[in-house]
């Protein structure tokens, strides 16, 4: 671990998406409204997050990677905190991106005791989010070419689209800069070519076009050979929560990796540093096995926090004695 995480500092990782705010109403309830048949909700304290896009940046950050993100954020109060936040964990962000015409996406929790009561989301389904100016577009391309790994952080929001992510890929691939994708089926993102993707259960059985019930065991060996045809990844990593992950080796053999997780608390923006270890180990030479088991141990870390979290590497160092 200690040699993995050495090799990973200094590394420069661009971070294209969906960036959010993750807002935590903490309190707690002791009586029921008289206006309704619901808890009142005594706030205690508000704590404020970076979500998504904004996660995956602060992940590939906390192991010390010089981190950039792109993705638009409106010119709101939102919008500030989250400038705040990337100042605070040096992270870099373009000020181009920032927008009077959009809402900041952020997603609100009110968390009782512990529990998620429910949360509440502020984003215009009406605005675009996408990039798509010729201009800014190509400024883009000229960043992916000076970068290490370049991590495609996609929740459906408009971000990344048909549009921009062809050039995108195409212009890592000039000069063979590693790709990564964690995609959304809904999105339908016409990509192939990547070096990793990282679909999680439902979304990869999404991606191969297949249904399944919800409790059923899906077809694992068929679902990743339809990814592999359609996609042409070249590394395969389905993320499973707190059943590991599934691993799709060169030759086409299928490995599971059972979770680390000794307590799960929280499964929010674990492929976030899913993604993140995967990308980092993968692009300074390990085996997809062995970047396989470091993200494995870090997303084991972060569910057992509260709330969206990155992983450190002092908390890498720390677990297992720091073994892979």
């Amino acid at each position: 671990m200690k040699d993995l995480l050495a090799k990973i500092v200094g590394l420069k990782v661009l971070v294209i998406g969906d960036i959010m705010l993750d807002h935590y109403v903490i309190g707690d309830t002791v009586r029921i409204s008289p206006e309704a048949p619901v808890p009142v909700v005594a706030v205690e304290n508000d704590k404020y997050a970076l979500g998504a896009a904004a996660n995956v940046a602060l992940n590939v950050a906390q192991l010390g990677c010089h981190t950039e993100v792109v993705g638009k954020i409106g010119m709101d109060d939102m919008g500030g905190l989250i400038k705040n936040l990337f100042r605070e964990n040096k992270i870099h962000f373009d000020p181009k991106f920032e927008s009077a015409t959009i809402d900041t996406i952020t997603k609100s929790r009110v968390v009782v005791r512990g529990q998620q009561l429910c949360r509440i989301d502020r984003e215009n389904r009406k605005l675009n989010y996408e990039i798509a100016d010729a201009n800014l577009i190509n400024e883009i391309c000229e960043k992916i070419q000076s970068v290490n790994a370049v991590i495609f952080s996609d929740y459906a929001k408009g971000t990344i689209s048909n549009l921009n992510i062809s050039k995108f890929v195409d212009a890592a691939n000039v000069k063979d800069i590693f790709t990564a994708m964690d995609p959304k089926p809904i999105n339908k993102l016409n990509f192939s070519g990547i070096s990793l993707i990282t679909p999680n259960k439902m979304e990869s059985v999404q991606l191969a076009g297949l249904e399944i019930e919800p409790h059923d065991e899906p077809p694992w060996k068929k679902i990743c050979d339809i990814i592999d045809d359609k996609y042409l990844p070249k590394n395969l990593v389905i993320t499973l929560g707190v059943d590991g992950m599934l691993v799709q080796s060169m030759d086409r053999q299928i490995l599971r990796i059972p979770t680390y997780a000794k307590e799960v608390f929280d499964v929010s923006g674990a492929g976030d540093t899913s993604i993140s270890c995967l990308t980092a180990a993968l692009t300074v030479g390990a085996s997809l096995i062995q970047a396989a088991k470091f993200a494995n141990i870090a997303a084991g870390i972060v569910v057992a926090k509260h709330g969206t979290a990155a992983i450190s590497a002092s908390e890498l160092l720390g677990s297992e004695n720091g073994q892979l």
